[in-house]
C-alpha cells in the first residue's frame, strides 16, 4: 500500500525528534513555522505548516508509486486513514545533474506541493467560501531534471499577494517518463511509454479539480504556468484531449513545444538508450535500479549526433494525436487564454555565466554560432553575423553572439506559438523582459529563467541571480500582478503595466518589460525577418 507520505517524511517519522514532535520538519521556509491546519481531501486527512500569513501543504501524494509502473500509466494512490503530515517535499524523479532540491529521487515521485492564503473555514479545514485561482506551476530542465521542491519555486509570495493558491509538481522524467517502446516490444502495457511523464501532469491536474476548493482553490479557474521546459510541457498540454477541460489559462515562458518527435526518431533514440544499458530484454529493462537505468541516457542522440540522448513527448497516436503548434495550433488549446513570454538574452543563461564569453572576437562568433543553433536553424553564421551587425553596429561581438544564439535557439518557437495563435484568432498575450539582471553590473541582460525569478521573488534562493534592490522588488510585484490576474481574469491587464494588446498579424503587440514596460509593435522585427528565411526545426524532433 503507498504511504500518504514523501519518503523523505517517512524517515522522519520512524526518526522521530522535537521537530517531528512539534508537527515541523527541518527545512521549512520561515514563511511555514507553525503547525497548520487539516484539510480532508478525496483520498484522506492531511495537515499542513502555517506562517506569514499562507499556509503550505508539501509532499502531497496524487499517484501511486511508479516503480512497479515503470512504463506504464500513472494510477492514483490508496486513501488512507488517519491525518498525514504534508511538511517536506516528495521526491523527485531519477535523473542526472539535478539541482540541489533533488537530491532525494525515487520513482514513487508523483507528489505535488499546495501554498493557499485561505481562512480556516466554518467547519474546519480551508474551505473559507472564497474561490481563488489556482496558478499550477510546471517545472523546468528540459524534460529530463528539476522539481516541484526548488526554492525558487516557492509560492509564498506569490499567493499572499495576490490571493491565489499556488500548486508545484513532480512527475517522471527523462526515460521514467518519455522512452518510446512500443515499435520495440509487442507488450500492450508499454503502449503509452513515449509519453507517461504527461500522462502524470493530466493525473496531477485532476487531483487539482477534486481537491483545491478544500484548500481555497477555484477549480474552475486553474492556471498552468511553466518556464523553459515546463512552457513546453504546457504546450503540448494544450493539444492532448486527456488535458482539456482540467486547466482554464496557460503562459509559457521561454519554453515552446512546436513539434513532438516522430515514432520513428522516438524508437531510434529507444534503441540508442537500450543499446547503452546493454539490454533489448523488457523483463530486465523494468527490473534494473534507477541508476543502471539513468546510464542509458549518456548514450549520443542518433539524430542530433551528440550529446545525451534526447528524451521528450511522442507524436504516439494516442496520448498525443497532433503536433501542438504544427501545421498550427492544436484546436484543443485555443479555448483557453494563453500568455508566451521570453527573455531578450536567453542563452546567456546556458553557457555558466563564463566571462571569457564577453570578451569575443567576430571570427569566433561566426564559430561557435552553429553550436548554438544545434539544427534549429540552418543558416550561414557569417550571414547571420553580418546582418547583425547592420541592424546592431553598436553591438559587440559578444553581443552578437548573445542576440543571434537567443533568436535562432528559442526565440523563434515563441513567435511562432504567438502567430499561430493569431491565425487562429486566439492571440497570445507576448512579452519580452529586457529587465537586466545585476550580476556582474548586468553583463548578462536577462537571461534565460530570469523571469521566473522574478516572478515568485525567492531573492535569497541559491542560484537567484535578481539581487533584491527596489527595482528588482517592483518588477517581481509587476510580474506578479500581471500573473495573478491573469489567473483570475483570463486577462493579464491590470494597474501594474500600460495597456497589453494581444498579439495580432501584422502588428505583433509585445510587451517589453523593464523599468519603464511599454507596448511595442514588433520588437526585434529585423532579427525575426532573418530567421524566417530558414525553417525551425524543435529540438528532438
Amino acid at each position: 500500500m503507498d504511504s500518504p507520505f514523501p519518503l523523505d517524511r517517512r524517515r522522519l517519522l520512524i526518526l522521530g525528534g522535537a521537530a517531528t514532535a512539534a508537527g515541523l520538519a527541518p527545512g521549512l521556509g520561515q514563511a511555514a513555522t507553525k503547525a497548520g491546519p487539516v484539510v480532508a481531501t478525496t483520498l484522506g486527512k492531511v495537515r499542513g505548516a502555517s506562517g506569514d500569513g499562507v499556509h503550505v501543504f508539501r509532499g502531497l501524494r496524487y499517484g501511486a508509486d511508479t516503480g512497479p509502473l515503470r512504463f506504464m500509466p500513472p494510477q492514483p494512490p490508496k486513501p488512507w486513514t488517519g491525518v498525514a503530515d504534508a511538511l517536506a517535499y516528495g521526491a523527485a524523479s531519477p535523473q542526472i545533474g539535478g539541482g540541489r532540491e533533488d537530491a532525494t529521487q525515487s520513482e514513487d515521485c508523483l507528489f505535488l506541493n499546495v501554498w493557499t492564503p485561505a481562512r480556516a473555514g466554518k467547519t474546519g479545514g480551508l474551505a473559507d467560501g472564497v474561490k481563488r485561482p489556482v496558478m499550477v506551476y510546471i517545472h523546468g530542465g528540459a524534460y529530463n531534471t528539476g522539481s516541484g521542491g526548488s526554492p525558487w519555486y516557492d509560492g509564498t509570495k506569490l499567493a499572499r499577494r495576490g490571493d491565489v493558491v499556488v500548486v508545484t509538481v513532480n512527475h517522471r522524467l527523462n526515460a521514467f517518463g518519455y522512452l518510446y517502446l512500443p515499435r520495440l516490444f509487442d507488450d500492450a502495457s508499454i503502449a503509452d511509454s513515449g509519453n507517461v511523464g504527461q500522462m502524470d501532469l493530466v493525473l496531477a491536474l485532476q487531483w487539482v479539480r477534486d481537491n483545491i476548493a478544500a484548500f481555497g482553490g477555484d477549480p474552475g479557474a486553474v492556471m498552468l504556468f511553466g518556464q523553459s521546459g515546463g512552457g513546453a510541457k504546457i504546450a503540448t498540454l494544450m493539444a492532448m484531449p486527456s488535458a482539456k477541460g482540467l486547466f482554464h489559462r496557460a503562459a509559457t515562458m521561454s519554453g515552446q513545444q512546436v513539434t513532438a518527435a516522430g515514432p520513428f526518431n522516438a524508437t531510434r533514440r529507444a534503441r540508442a538508450f537500450l543499446d547503452k544499458i546493454g539490454t533489448r530484454d523488457l523483463a530486465a529493462l523494468r527490473a534494473l535500479p534507477t541508476d543502471q537505468f539513468l546510464a542509458g541516457l549518456k548514450a549520443v542522440d542518433p539524430i542530433a549526433g551528440s550529446g545525451g540522448v534526447y528524451m521528450g513527448p511522442v507524436l504516439d497516436e494516442r496520448t498525443l494525436t497532433r503536433h501542438p503548434f504544427f501545421p498550427d495550433a492544436a484546436p484543443e488549446g485555443l479555448s483557453v487564454p494563453m500568455m508566451c513570454g521570453n527573455t531578450h538574452d536567453e542563452t546567456r543563461g546556458f553557457v555558466g555565466y563564463d566571462k571569457a564569453l564577453l570578451d569575443m572576437t567576430w571570427e569566433q562568433v561566426v564559430e561557435k554560432l552553429p553550436a548554438q543553433f544545434n539544427a534549429r536553424i540552418d543558416i550561414d553564421p557569417a550571414t547571420v553575423v553580418a546582418a547583425y551587425r547592420r541592424i546592431y553596429p553598436h553591438y559587440t561581438p559578444s553581443d552578437v553572439y548573445f542576440a543571434a544564439s537567443t533568436a535562432g535557439r528559442s526565440w523563434k518557437a515563441a513567435i511562432i506559438q504567438d502567430e499561430e495563435r493569431a491565425r487562429a484568432g486566439a492571440p497570445a498575450w507576448a512579452y519580452q523582459l529586457d529587465w537586466r539582471a545585476p550580476k556582474d553590473g548586468g553583463a548578462w541582460g536577462a537571461p534565460h529563467t530570469l523571469d521566473m525569478q522574478l516572478l515568485f521573488g525567492n531573492f535569497d534562493a541559491p542560484g537567484v541571480i535578481t539581487g533584491s534592490e527596489p527595482d528588482a522588488v517592483a518588477m517581481h510585484e509587476r510580474l506578479a500582478d500581471v500573473f495573478t490576474t491573469f489567473a483570475r481574469t483570463g486577462d493579464p491587464n491590470c494597474p501594474a503595466i500600460p495597456k497589453w494588446e494581444p498579439y495580432t498579424l501584422p502588428r505583433r503587440q509585445t510587451l517589453v518589460l523593464d523599468n519603464t514596460t511599454r507596448l511595442a509593435d514588433d520588437p526585434r522585427g529585423a532579427e525575426r525577418e532573418l530567421f524566417n528565411k530558414v525553417p525551425f526545426t524543435q529540438f528532438g524532433t
